[in-house]
Parts: C-alpha cells; sequence; structure tokens
C-alpha cells in the first residue's frame, strides 16, 4: 500500500514525537541510576563519619579505624604517598615481613593503592584535601559505581528504569546485607564488586537479541571490567570459576551460541592473563582452577561438537558425557599445572572447603581458622528475614519459581544468564556467609526484573484471565506496582534511615592509642614485632615497624610462619617459644588479653584449642572441652 502525502504528512509529526518522549524518558533513567548512586555514596559515607567521628578524631585513631587487613592494605597508600619510586617500595619491599624481601605487587592485589597515591601526588588537591579523605571518598565513590551497574543491569534485562529505581532503593535498604564498605572500606571487595556489576551489566547487554552495534563495544567493555575486578581481588579466580560454570551450563542447555561462549571464555582468560602479566607472573594465576576449566570446556567442546544435537534423552546423555569429560580434563590439567609451578599457595583454601563440607577430618589449623570464624560459616536464617521485611525477598522467590517451571516464555540468553548467575551466587552465599554480598546486589536486579518485566506479568494475567487488552493491562501493571512498591518502601524506611543518620557515635580505643604512641616513641624503627595478624597490620600502618607476619594469607611460608608466631599462646615451654621467636627476627612480642582469655560460642574454637589441636596437645576428641593453659 502506498500512503499518500497527506497521511506522510501525519505520521511524521507521531514518529518525532514518540522519539522526543523516548529520549526525555531515556534522561530521566540516567538521571535517576545516578541520583540513587550518589544517594548511595552519600548515606554510607555518612554512616563512617557519624559512627566514629572521623573528622574530629586524631590521626592515629584514624588509622587504628582502619582495622584487621584493612589496615595492612591502606599502610601501602600512605608509604606510597612519600615514596621515591615504585620499584624500591613496592617490587623489594623488606618492611612487611622480617628476614625477607617481596615483590608486594607480585604477592597482593595493591594497584588500586598505588594508584590513588600517584594520583594524589599529581592533582592539586593536597591543600584542602587530606590523603585519608581521598582514600575513602574513592571507595565510596566506588558504591556510587555499584549501584549504577546493577541499575542498569535491571533497566536492560526488564526494558524499564523503574527496574533500575527499584533496585537501588533494595540495594540501599538491605544495607547491612549488600555491603559492609562503611566499616571495612580497604577490604578487597569493596574494590572489586563494583567493577564485577559493571561486568554482568555489560555481559547483560552483550547477550541481548539483536544486538548489532555495540557488539564489539561490549567485549572491550568485558575485557575492561574483568580486568579490574581481577586485578583488585585476590580470590577473583573463585569468582570467575562460578561464573564459567554459569556460562557453560548455559552452553549445555543451548542459550548461546557457539560465538558467545567463547567470547565470554576468551575475555576470563585474557582479563586472568593480563592480570599475572602486571603481578609479576604469579604463579596462583596459571594454576587457579578456573584457567584449567575454561582450557578443559574449550578442548573437549572442539572434540565433541554435536552435543546439542538429537532426542532429549539422547542430548542428556550426551551432556552427562561431555561433563564428566570437561571434569577429568579440569583435574588433570589443573594438577599437572600446580605440581609443575609447585604451587602452594591457594592449598589452605581447599583444605578449608575439604572440612566445612566434611569431606575429611582434618587438624590443619589454618583450615581451623577458617570455619570457626563466623563469616565463613552458613548464611543466618535471619538475613532472609531482613530481606522480606524490605520486600525484595517475595519478587525475586517468583522469579526463579517462575523460571523453574518453564512458565517464562521468553527465554532470552540475557535474561536466562542472570537467573544462572543469581542462583549459583546464591548457593555460594549460602555455604559462605562472606560471599553474601556477591549475591544480594544482584538479586535486587533480578527482583526488580521480575516486578518489571512483560514475561511475569504475562503468565499472572494470563492465569487470571485477563487476555482482553493485554498489552494495556500489561504495561499499566509494570509501571504501577514498582511505583507503589517505591511509595510504600519510603513510607516505611525513611524514618529509619533518618534516625539512623541522626546516630552518633565517636571512635573510643585507647588501649590501642597507648599502644601505638609508645611503639612509635619508644622502640627503633627497624624493630620487628610478632604477635596477631589483626593487630600487627594496624603497627605497620601506624608505627612502620616490621612484622613478622600479617593477615594476607595466601602464601605457604607466611602461614606456617604465623602458626609458628602463635605458639606463644600454645602449650610450648618458655624456651622454645623464645627460640621460634629468635629464628624469625623478631624483638618484640604483643600479647592479647582477648586472646589469652579468649571465650568463643563454639567450643574448641579458642585460639589456644586450635594450637593445641594443631600441636597434638589435645585429641581431636578432647579439644572442645579440654581446659587450655594460658
Amino acid at each position: 500500500m502506498t500512503l499518500k502525502p497527506k497521511q506522510l504528512n501525519e505520521i511524521q509529526p507521531s514518529v518525532k514525537k514518540e522519539k522526543c518522549y523516548s529520549i526525555i524518558w531515556t534522561s530521566v533513567g540516567w538521571s535517576v541510576s545516578v541520583g540513587l548512586g550518589l544517594l548511595c555514596c552519600i548515606y554510607v559515607a555518612t554512616l563512617h563519619e557519624n559512627d566514629l567521628w572521623f573528622s574530629n578524631i586524631k590521626e592515629v585513631e584514624r588509622e587504628i579505624s582502619f582495622r584487621t587487613e584493612c589496615g595492612l592494605y591502606y599502610s601501602y597508600y600512605k608509604q606510597m604517598l612519600h615514596a621515591p619510586s615504585i620499584q624500591e617500595e613496592m617490587i623489594h619491599d623488606n618492611l612487611t615481613e622480617s628476614k625477607r624481601t617481596i615483590n608486594l605487587l607480585q604477592r597482593m592485589n595493591i594497584y588500586q593503592e598505588v594508584f590513588l597515591s600517584v594520583l594524589y601526588r599529581l592533582l592539586p588537591i593536597q591543600s584542602y584535601l587530606e590523603p585519608v579523605y581521598f582514600y575513602i571518598y574513592t571507595v565510596f565513590s566506588l558504591q556510587a559505581v555499584y549501584v549504577i551497574a546493577l541499575y542498569l543491569t535491571a533497566w536492560l534485562l526488564s526494558g524499564s528504569w523503574l527496574a533500575g529505581a527499584l533496585t537501588g532503593v533494595w540495594y540501599i535498604l538491605n544495607r547491612v546485607d549488600t555491603t559492609r564498605v562503611e566499616f571495612t572500606i580497604s577490604l578487597r571487595e569493596n574494590w572489586s564488586l563494583p567493577f564485577l556489576a559493571l561486568q554482568v551489566a555489560a555481559i547483560t547487554c552483550y547477550l541481548r537479541p539483536q544486538l548489532t552495534t555495540l557488539q564489539q563495544v561490549m567485549v572491550w567493555l568485558m575485557y575492561v571490567t574483568t580486568f579490574c575486578f581481577c586485578l583488585t581481588w585476590q580470590f577473583n579466580q573463585f569468582i570467575l570459576l562460578v561464573q564459567a560454570l554459569v556460562i557453560y551450563t548455559l552452553d549445555c542447555g543451548d542459550f548461546l551460541t557457539t560465538t558467545q561462549v567463547t567470547t565470554l571464555y576468551l575475555v576470563q582468560v585474557s582479563s586472568l592473563l593480563s592480570v599475572w602479566f602486571l603481578q609479576f607472573c604469579n604463579s596462583m594465576i596459571l594454576g587457579s582452577l578456573v584457567l584449567s576449566f575454561i582450557v578443559a570446556a574449550l578442548f573437549i567442546r572442539h572434540c565433541q561438537p554435536g552435543v546439542k544435537t538429537g532426542s532429549l534423552v539422547v542430548r542428556l546423555g550426551k551432556v552427562l558425557l561431555h561433563s564428566a569429560l570437561v571434569l577429568l580434563l579440569t583435574v588433570t590439567i589443573n594438577y599437572l599445572a600446580k605440581k609443575a609451578l609447585q604451587l602452594q599457595s591457594d592449598e589452605h583454601i581447599f583444605k578449608f572447603i575439604k572440612s566445612k563440607f566434611a569431606l575429611g577430618s582434618t587438624r590443619d589449623f589454618d583450615a581451623s581458622l577458617y570455619l570457626c570464624e563466623e563469616a565463613f560459616g552458613l548464611l543466618p536464617l535471619d538475613t532472609l528475614e531482613r530481606l522480606a521485611g524490605t520486600l525484595l525477598l517475595y519478587p525475586y522467590v517468583m522469579t526463579q519459581q517462575e523460571v523453574e517451571r518453564g512458565q517464562v516464555a521468553a527465554f532470552r540468553p540475557d535474561v536466562a544468564y542472570n537467573l544462572l548467575h543469581t542462583l549459583f551466587y546464591g548457593l555460594l552465599a549460602f555455604s559462605t556467609m562472606r560471599m553474601k554480598y556477591i549475591w544480594t546486589g544482584h538479586m535486587c536486579a533480578v527482583a526488580a526484573y521480575g516486578v518489571c518485566g512483560t514475561e511475569l506479568w504475562t503468565v499472572l494475567l494470563s492465569a487470571l484471565r485477563c487476555n482482553t487488552k493485554l498489552l494495556v493491562r500489561l504495561r499499566l501493571v509494570r509501571y504501577v506496582v514498582p511505583v507503589v512498591m517505591i511509595g510504600f518502601l519510603y513510607y516505611k524506611f525513611w524514618p529509619k534511615l533518618m534516625e539512623e543518620l541522626s546516630e552518633l557515635r565517636e571512635f573510643y580505643d585507647p588501649d590501642t592509642v597507648e599502644l601505638m604512641t609508645w611503639i612509635s616513641t619508644k622502640t627503633p624503627k627497624q624493630a620487628v614485632f610478632a604477635g596477631s595478624m589483626q593487630l600487627l597490620a594496624g603497627i605497620k600502618l601506624c608505627t612502620g615497624r616490621v612484622l613478622t607476619n600479617h593477615p594476607h594469607y595466601e602464601d605457604k611460608d607466611l602461614r606456617e610462619r604465623t602458626r609458628q608466631v602463635y605458639q606463644v599462646y600454645a602449650r610450648r615451654s618458655p624456651e622454645e617459644v623464645y627460640d621460634i621467636l629468635k629464628a624469625i627476627g623478631a624483638d618484640y612480642v604483643v600479647l592479647e588479653n582477648s586472646i589469652c582469655y579468649e571465650r568463643r560460642h563454639r567450643r574448641g574454637c579458642r585460639l589456644r584449642d586450635l594450637l593445641d589441636l594443631a600441636n597434638g596437645h589435645v585429641g581431636a576428641r578432647r579439644a572442645s572441652v579440654w581446659p587450655s593453659i594460658v
């Protein structure tokens, strides 16, 4: 049919009006995303200030507030601010571990501290912004990036920026379970998870149907974000392994094309190898399970191309055989790689996993130390109660259930990836509480997709026999329901947020301040200190003294040295303890009452109990009730 000029004139204004409306609507969506990101950033920064009165306490108190490993990481930022060269301070460091010269850039993920220190020295901000504020504001700003990335993921999945708005609101209201940045600023996860969220958003965009012009851009964005994620967290290989399993599952289910699977795998491999190069050929990366798995998966896939052909039963049999071959080859490659590289840096993690899932009893001190930490236990059930209280849990569970029943009509690759992503990381979170921060943020995006997407509402309206004017009703509920939910959440939780932000506290730890002051004024600058990992990290930050051991645990020799230092709390004679401490160069040892008189809610988890068990001074069955000697 040919349109007459008059008809064309009527259509053109309508098209222009629709484009104008779309631009305005999209601009509003982007503005809301930035607003929510900034709101989250200001929220956590205010909580940090109110909890410590950070702007008014002394410098030593500020540094003590960077507790445990946070203090160790921040100490390198402080060190680099005045360092003459990176090579002398970072590559040939002899101030961190006594009697050892180590390459910090190889052993630890501290490129972010180096980058920030260099940036601070280059920017003209020294006169009005203290170094510590430049550091913490950068980390808090990454929280804004995190929220924006989750917002974009929900927007891409649902097609509505209202889903992103709901995601941001949920993330902020569930702060207790989505982040702990306000009191663990320097932890590697606070640097890396925003980049993981950006990577997931890039993958979501890459897997969208009919993506053409942005495809190459998305591949590069996936690489950059994966690289930044890997560079900033030492546990990157285990997180990427779970992601690789998600990709493998989608491949077996025929959700992804061969090109998409290969691209996603190669992005992971290239990112890891780039980090391996920057970390001076860190053997822990080459011996990682994720690299072995990807090599095995690609090789078996090439040798067995017809996995997704035939009847359902035949395909199932092929997939099971394929998976068995991939698993066997993965174990073989990883075993040979670790033997060739003589890699033992991550063996404590596998011992922990073995003990955690009751695959064999252990007297291993390192595994027991992890098992006794609450953060490495199972996810507490009150977490689900809090998530339900903000209405987050219900749409999330409904979305998962509808998919399991096969009632969602549009099994798009991007949707399938995100649903499996949240499922796999949810299982990880339930098994290890510390991993919940990877799950809960993405959980907000998936739940918002369920509320604002078309798929679930189509199923629900059809079940209610609302087939007449379905599109009108669908559009109505997709926009009305999230607005109503956001209004309800605002009404219920805004007063609580304001009350929380009005609570003012102050940092108070006079004993530790006195200890740090004494060390700084009464001991030689080259003195070597022994003690607990957590306290020694603070000693290095506040005083710059040399340590015998520290909280960064990804080194076999350091783990053994830590166990030796802790013998001061075990059933050892004074002569034995003295010989141990002198052998590692210690001049001073700090004993802590909190360890000597430690009381744990789990019997047998006191440090001295773990040492007695590892040393064979107490039988495994009697470890939880045997009286320990201080």
